[in-house]
This record gives C-alpha cells, structure tokens and sequence, in this order.
C-alpha cells in the first residue's frame, strides 16, 4: 500500500474551521485502511491541545501518542484548501497534511514533508494543483 495515493488527496476543499479539515484529513487515511476511526478523534484532541500548524500556509495533524494502536499502516493524506482555514492566531492554512505512521515513521514523514513544502516553488505548485495525480508527483518528486 503507498503512503501517498489519489484516494487520500482532496482538493479545492471548503471547510468552516480547523476540525473540519483536520477531520477530513483523517477521514481519508481511515477510508484509504491506515487506520481505525477512534483515529480522526486523536487527531482532533491532539489538535485541541497542541496546534500542528507549522508556518509558510502548511498544518500536518496526526494522532496523539495513545493513538498509536489505532493505526494499520502508515500513510499521507493531503486537503488543499485554497481559501485556507484559521489554525489559530490568524495562521492560514491552505494545506493540511494528515498522517498516520507506523513506529517511528513519522518523524521521517514530517521531515520530508517539510522539506517538500519549505520550497517556495514546490509549495506554490501544491497550492495550485488541479489533480491529485499532480499534487502525488509534486511530493513524491521531492520525497527522494
């Protein structure tokens, strides 16, 4: 199963709040089988707790450590929201980047997914994205 595939990735998104697309980020690596549903809910409270907003338009919710049981397999969902959402203290997201990882994968996947979007022109590219095909290859290019 790839970490990355068109059925975890959503694009021109319209949420109301950060719940909703932190949900919907969830949502779609629960439908894709990386993990049970309770999952979507640790990602929230983590999110309630914590912001996962990490500057340049970019928010990467994930599961709280007791939520580790509840994943199947480590994945990447991405919700492109061109209007953005408020993650807090006026900081816009326009892309919210779900994960689920096995062990310790996830410290590998926020360290690339990171990479691929401090690049101002990949970010640009991520933001206009019109497929998900193109949205995969944007990350997967930079991923390597």
């Amino acid at each position: 199963m790839s970490i990355l595939s068109t059925d975890k990735v959503k694009l021109n998104a319209a949420v109301k709040d950060k719940f909703e697309a932190v949900r919907m980020a969830g949502q779609l690596l629960v439908n894709a089988g990386h993990a049970d549903p309770s999952y979507v809910e640790s990602m929230v409270e983590r999110e309630q707790s914590l912001s996962t907003y990490m500057g340049g338009g970019l928010a990467i919710p994930h599961g709280t450590n007791e939520s580790k049981g509840s994943i199947k397999s480590t994945g990447l969902s991405i919700v492109q929201i061109p209007a953005g959402v408020d993650f807090g203290e006026g900081n816009i997201a326009h892309l919210v980047i779900g994960i689920a990882a096995v062990g310790d994968d996830h410290l590998d996947i926020l360290t690339n997914v990171a990479m691929v979007c401090s690049d101002d022109d990949n970010l640009e590219r991520i933001l206009k994205a019109s497929t998900a095909e193109e949205m995969i290859e944007i990350f997967e290019s930079g991923m390597e």
